[in-house]
């Protein structure tokens, strides 16, 4: 269990890594007024569609490298003795 509470830190750590330059791009380019309610809502939610975006792109990753070691596998398992 101890390997999952890792894994989750260190997604955990990416995701607010990622966070931090994405609110300062935004802010230089947007302009941000911290006091705003609004202006928290739109970045909240452009950064939940984004996550959710990177989510899928790495399933497709994912997926990709599990298929292909699997096909990689049943080529090396006609070879061996």
């Amino acid at each position: 269990m101890g390997k999952h509470k890792d894994l989750a830190g260190i997604l955990l750590l990416v995701i607010i890594g990622v966070f931090v330059p994405f609110l300062g791009s935004i802010s230089i380019t947007y302009g941000f007024n911290p006091t705003d309610v609004d202006n928290w809502l739109k970045i909240g939610s452009t950064f939940g569609w984004f996550l959710i975006i990177f989510a899928a792109e790495l399933f497709v990753v994912y997926l990709y490298f599990t298929l292909s070691n699997r096909f990689a596998e049943k080529k090396i398992g006609k070879y061996k003795p």
